[in-house]
């Protein structure tokens, strides 16, 4: 299982530290309904993760994930394609990022949060963790990484846990920072949310880069 939580972790720093999902959480602990909506997001940000894990490491049971040991090509594979797409995905955010003093494009659902009750805020959060491309492709590829150590189904199960509350630090700390402080934690996340909506594109042009190195260069060492 060692093995399995060492391939996971520069993933789960890479979902963790996902700007977007921390600004959306930010935005919500600043609404009346701030004490319900914020670990609804978190609770939804969770079943996300688990929900495509879940599917991966099902789909991977049922095949040939490794080798005397050692990953399959089909994971190999798989950990090229995803690589390849976090490169893509980094080159499209660096063009993108502010220049010149411009203010950051922010989605449109970050206008509305205001009125989020604690469905909308869950769903949000399952969303931005299972859907969101950037996180999907970080969380299928976790999943991967595990199912090609070829451990036992339980101890797959344990690394893909700690992957997801690892995962889930980056958006919980907000939560855990209103929770303990109160009001006092509003200009501390205030500038939190100010600094990583400037810098989103930045933030995930380097985090997709370093994870595609990483997903290359195994898959390289693997076939």
């Amino acid at each position: 299982m060692g093995e399995a939580i060492g391939e996971v972790l520069p993933l789960a720093i890479g979902v963790s530290l996902s700007p977007i999902p921390i600004v959306g959480v930010v935005l919500m602990l600043g609404t009346p309904r701030a004490r319900v909506n914020g670990p609804a997001f978190l609770l939804g940000w969770i079943v996300g993760m688990a929900a495509v894990g879940t599917v991966v490491l099902l789909i991977s049971g049922g095949v040939d994930v490794s080798s005397g040991g050692q990953p399959s090509d089909g994971v190999s594979v798989a950990k090229l394609a995803i690589g390849l797409l976090l490169l893509g995905v980094a080159r499209r955010q660096w063009r993108g990022r502010p220049r010149g003093g411009e203010e950051a494009a922010l989605p449109e659902w970050m206008q509305a949060v205001d009125h989020f009750r604690a469905p909308r805020a869950a769903g949000l959060g399952l969303l931005l963790s299972a859907v969101n491309p950037k996180n999907l492709l970080l969380v299928v590829a976790a999943a991967a990484a595990i199912a090609g150590t070829g451990a036992p189904a339980d101890e797959q199960a344990v690394a893909f846990a700690i992957f997801v509350v690892l995962g889930t630090i980056g958006p919980a700390a907000p939560v855990a920072a209103y929770f303990a402080m109160g009001e006092r934690s509003k200009h501390l996340l205030d500038e939190l949310r100010v600094w990583m909506s400037q810098n989103n594109a930045a933030i995930m042009s380097v985090i997709c880069l370093l994870i595609a190195a990483k997903l290359i260069g195994d898959a390289i060492g693997g076939f």
